[in-house]
């Protein structure tokens, strides 16, 4: 196997590895989460902090603040899909499997309701075996402060061997 293939196998054990060291740490949580962005530099314009993560689930945390709303005073959509598909792609990265790599190829968002106040994001995923490229889908549920749903984030990923 190649270097790069053996990087990109070990990619979601890096990242769980990361977070099980810098999480417990005084200001860790903040650390990896401005790795996160920095490893993703759009996404980490938003500013979201990492809560949780572990193999097929992540929490992530949006502050509501005039950066990321629009002109309803609400957290605007396209923040919300950001939020959604990175907690989504969290989880999916951490369960990946070994020797398997994925790329998210189809995203659906279905806003419920305007987004307000701090915001939570918990994705889940449920990898499955790969033999052949095959689809899985992993959703992120937003929710408020009052754990109302106000976005569900539904991305698909292809999976194939590394």
């Amino acid at each position: 196997m190649s270097d790069n293939k053996q990087q990109d196998a070990s990619h979601g054990a890096k990242l769980v590895a990361a977070w099980r060291k810098w999480s417990p740490r005084p200001g860790g949580k903040w650390m990896f989460s401005h790795f996160v962005g920095r490893m993703a530099p759009y996404t980490g314009t938003m500013g979201a902090e990492v809560l949780e993560l572990e193999p097929g689930r992540a929490i992530v945390q949006l502050r509501d603040r005039p950066k990321v709303r629009n002109h309803l005073r609400s957290v605007h959509a396209i923040a919300l899909a950001n939020l959604g598909e990175l907690a989504s792609g969290l989880a999916a990265t951490a369960a990946m499997p070994t020797g398997v790599r994925g790329i998210p190829n189809r995203i659906t968002i279905d806003y419920h309701r305007k987004a307000r106040g701090t915001l939570t994001a918990t994705g889940t995923a449920v990898m499955p075996p790969v033999t052949d490229e095959t689809t899985v889908e992993v959703q992120a549920l937003i929710r408020n402060t009052d754990n109302e749903v106000v976005t569900t984030v539904t991305v698909q990923w292809k999976l194939s061997r590394a």
